[in-house]
């Protein structure tokens, strides 16, 4: 399975999945520590990949997603944004209307 390959099976395995810098319980950045703290206020279940020790998804995920920044935080095979945006939308409780609509499976 190539990268590219493996990117999409992620994103299509996991209903909630956020490419990150370090995990969920250790971010290795401020902009993934928020992302995190957002999505996990939400109450569901997500799956991460650390880009940090998948250096074939930090090059090639940019160019997929055509976003050029992480974290990346994708929710039913959609791209929906990086930190600033999941911040956004939580303040404007978007971002729990749409969690609440995903049909979580054990992928996660």
């Amino acid at each position: 399975m190539n990268t590219l390959e493996k990117i999409k099976k992620q994103i299509s395995d996991n209903p909630i999945i956020i490419y990150m810098k370090g995990s969920p319980e250790n971010p290795s950045c401020g902009y993934s520590a928020q992302a995190v703290q957002a999505l996990s206020s939400c109450g569901k279940r997500f799956a991460y990949v650390d880009i940090l020790n998948n250096l074939d998804i930090r090059k090639e995920l940019p160019k997929f997603s055509n976003w050029p920044t992480f974290p990346q935080i994708w929710i039913n095979g959609k791209l929906i944004g990086g930190c600033n945006i999941i911040i956004e939308m939580l303040k404007e409780g978007k971002l729990q209307k749409l969690i609440n609509n995903v049909l979580l499976t054990d992928h996660c």
